[in-house]
């Protein structure tokens, strides 16, 4: 036991001081687990992705389409959560490609309309069929949860940013 009139040792560092307990650590963090997923589910795809020569951003573009061929840009970006600033070069990217086409709507000028090109459409059959489902480690119904859970949570914090507008 030390004598109370002893001297204490010198503080550590700041950055040397372990947080409370009661602070959260990064682990605890319900958005970092869903970051730190999408991320690796960026690494998973990557060798499917890079044999079909596109990006994610730009595979579930093709996948929306296919999904719904001949939409405008905006129900397209809407889709895709993505902004017009962001979703015209990929789909300038997918065009120069020849994945897609992009023309003004006869009946609005205002709007831009997307289709699929054969060859995108035909990139359903080279690589869309591969899934990550058994990779993911879950099982098919566990799978299912899981997404339709993050679903929920991202349109409910959807919802709650627009509220705080």
């Amino acid at each position: 036991m030390t004598h109370p009139d002893a001297p204490k040792p010198p503080a550590p560092p700041p950055d040397e001081v372990a947080p409370p307990a009661s602070l959260p650590k990064l682990a605890d963090f319900l958005c970092f687990a869903v970051y730190s997923a999408n991320l690796a589910y960026g690494r998973a795809y990557k060798a499917i992705l890079d044999e079909l020569g596109v990006t994610y951003t730009q595979w579930i573009t093709i996948v929306a389409l296919w999904e719904q061929d001949d939409q405008t840009v905006s129900g397209l970006g809407e889709k895709l959560f993505l902004e017009s600033n962001t979703l015209t070069p990929i789909l300038k990217k997918l065009e120069s490609l020849g994945y897609l086409q992009r023309q003004r709507d006869p009946a609005d000028e205002r709007q831009v309309r997307v289709s699929l090109t054969p060859a995108g459409r035909n990139l359903r059959e080279k690589g869309g069929q591969r899934t990550l489902v058994q990779a993911s480690g879950l099982t098919p119904e566990e799978f299912k949860t899981v997404q339709k859970t993050v679903s929920r949570l991202r349109d409910n914090l959807l919802k709650h940013a627009e509220g705080e507008r």
